[in-house]
């Protein structure tokens, strides 16, 4: 039986365009391994010939043991993880998708490789997926890459075919800092230069495949001892164990340990592994520590060496790989994952877009479905954090819209912003609940939203007359007023609309502050940007109120001339005809003014406010 550890484990991904052939070497490094038995082949050979009566050649393709789909359809659409052993070393193989629609599936594995086989026709060369796969194996931190030309055999073995592909990857992959590359021709059909040497090829006189595989040195993690909390285990009342992987460096019993962000200290007093005490763990081993005191440790905080402790921040700059296929907005907020710890999220500023295909970086106002960037982001908690280059457990990050519960984007950490640190809030002496009380009102925000037309300002001009007129402290911003002034920089493109609904909501909060009612007239179209204007505030200090009027009726009325311009093509991105409106799904209070007079529009917002005026105001009796 052969000793895979001689070598040690080495985790590698196949990648590549479709049809480059991942699957067919995949099964042929199985076969040829010994790790499929002959009468399987032999069975799968019958199989293939039965198939219209004729003789068809073998699809290694089933040795795989792939999804049904891609069995019936011929394509791959998930990440398929295959154990093979040689008597120098054993192997984790990722088989990752070839369609650009699944470059999330190739990038989650490229987070957990150490060598990255890019796939290549020998009849197309290197193509714009075989670029995008190679920058992003790279800046997830992949260190080694091979080119495997496959197919030479459709080219006759031809030489200067091979040196063609190799020279221009060589050019490109130059660039991206990889510790080895190395170009291999070979035939996954009939496994040429895979396993066994390809006698077709006297010019080669490279490696097989395997046996370049079998001699890479992967990097060991290095850097200052990091561990990540995922679990706390109680198994005695006062004993506690903290479980996680250790992420970097190594620990050992006796070490000093700090809690990042917090500056709580203990040594730790044993390390439990699987089933028995260790002397030590190194970087990638899963362990229970135990400390020597009593620490408050929960799962997500983050064990480091006092000395060399990471950097924990609110504000970040990162590269974020764009995976969903819905784009995503600058000032829009998302859930962001730090190993065990979530957090809102949202990109501040896109410094530049990188064109992956050829590493150039590019102005972009949004990101697109498999585009990558690199990003200021701000938290709405500070996290530990280490650049990715250095840490990847400390380095990664999810993020996931807040809706449909998608991973909608990989990020990588460079550093933390050094505005993080020096900006701290101020504390007034002054509170919201002291203004209020001084004005004797509830403070609340009135959230008009509609399409153009609906009626929105008409109505919050009547609401704020009316409540003015009770004695009520009231202030009104209204969409073309902030247009004039603080958000006159900005126009009605998507990424537009969502600045502008952020500023909104920071004023409008000010104004809540002070212990004003304010008034809010705006489209805004989007429901994700409504909600970050409502958790901005207190409970009870938001009321959506749906201004609603048919888009047939609005577009009757046009009061400003807007929709006859845009009809005209003469006004880009306009809500309800060329730029989307997302209606409340549950407002506190829908207004239908095809039905009802503005007046009477105005009457019903004023009793819901008095409403949560009067609701509030027997909770603080209470």
């Amino acid at each position: 039986m052969p000793d895979p550890a001689r070598r040690g484990l080495l985790r590698l991904l196949t990648c590549g365009s479709v049809d480059d052939g991942k699957s067919t070497l995949i099964g042929r490094l199985l076969h040829d391994t010994g790790q499929i038995m002959d009468d399987t082949l032999e069975g799968l050979a019958r199989d293939s010939q039965r198939q219209g009566g004729v003789a068809a050649p073998l699809d290694l393709a089933l040795l795989t043991d792939g999804l049904e789909a891609e069995r019936e359809q011929g394509i791959t659409i998930d990440v398929a993880h295959r154990y093979f052993a040689t008597a120098r070393r054993g192997f984790i193989l990722a088989d990752t998708p070839g369609h650009e629609q699944y470059t999330r599936n190739m990038a989650t594995a490229a987070s957990n490789s150490e060598l990255a086989v890019i796939l290549v026709d020998a009849r197309k060369g290197v193509l714009a997926q075989t670029r995008r796969h190679g920058a992003i194996a790279a800046m997830l931190g992949i260190r080694h890459a091979v080119l495997a030309v496959n197919k030479m055999d459709l080219v006759d073995w031809e030489e200067a075919a091979f040196g063609r592909i190799a020279a221009e990857w060589a050019g490109f992959a130059d660039g991206l800092g990889f510790a080895t590359m190395a170009a291999i021709p070979l035939c996954a059909r009939l496994g040429g230069n895979i396993v066994r040497r390809e006698g077709a090829a006297p010019w080669y006189r490279g490696p097989t495949l395997l046996a370049h595989l079998e001699e890479v040195v992967p990097e060991q993690p290095s850097g200052p001892m990091r561990f990540p909390v995922q679990w706390v285990r109680r198994a005695e009342p006062d004993v506690r164990g903290y479980c996680g992987v250790v992420s970097g460096g190594r620990i050992a019993p006796g070490d000093a340990v700090m809690v990042a962000g917090t500056g709580r200290r203990s040594r730790v007093s044993r390390i439990l592994g699987p089933g028995a005490e260790q002397a030590e763990a190194l970087a990638g081993e899963a362990v229970t520590l135990y400390l020597a005191d009593e620490v408050d440790l929960a799962r997500g905080d983050v064990l480091a060496a006092p000395d060399d402790a990471p950097v924990v921040a609110d504000q970040l700059a990162a590269h974020l790989l764009w995976l969903d296929a819905e784009a995503m907005l600058p000032g829009r907020q998302y859930l962001a994952r730090f190993g065990q710890v979530w957090t809102e999220a949202r990109v501040t500023a896109i410094r530049h877009r990188i064109d992956l295909p050829t590493s150039r970086p590019l102005p972009a106002r949004r990101l697109e479905m498999n585009e990558m960037a690199r990003c200021h982001l701000a938290l709405a908690r500070r996290v530990a954090i280490d650049p990715y280059a250095q840490n990847r457990a400390t380095g990664a990050f999810l993020l996931v819209d807040r809706f449909s519960h998608r991973t909608v984007a990989a990020g990588m950490v460079e550093f933390a912003l050094r505005r993080a640190g020096n900006i701290q809030p101020e504390a007034l002496g002054v509170d919201k609940a002291a203004r209020a009380a001084l004005v004797g009102q509830k403070p609340l925000v009135v959230w008009f939203t509609g399409l153009s037309g609906a009626g929105k300002s008409t109505i919050a001009r009547l609401v704020e007359q009316l409540l003015h007129r009770q004695g009520r402290h009231t202030y009104s911003l209204d969409g073309d007023n902030l247009r004039h002034g603080l958000n006159s920089d900005l126009g009605f493109t998507d990424e537009d609309r969502v600045e502008n609904i952020r500023r909104v909501g920071e004023v409008a909060r000010l104004f809540v502050d002070a212990g004003l009612i304010v008034m809010c007239s705006f489209i805004s179209p989007f429901r994700a940007e409504r909600l970050i204007v409502r958790e901005m505030l207190g409970p009870g200090e938001f009321l959506e109120v749906f201004v609603d009027a048919p888009l047939a009726e609005c577009m009757r009325r046009d009061p400003k001339g807007l929709y006859a311009k845009a009809a005209r093509g003469e006004i880009a991105n306009f809500t309800g005809i060329s730029s989307p409106y997302q209606p409340p799904e549950a407002p506190e209070l829908r207004l239908d003014t095809a039905a009802l007079t503005p007046e009477a529009a105005a009457e019903l917002v004023v009793q819901r406010v008095m409403a949560m005026m009067a609701e509030a105001s027997s909770q603080n009796k209470v």
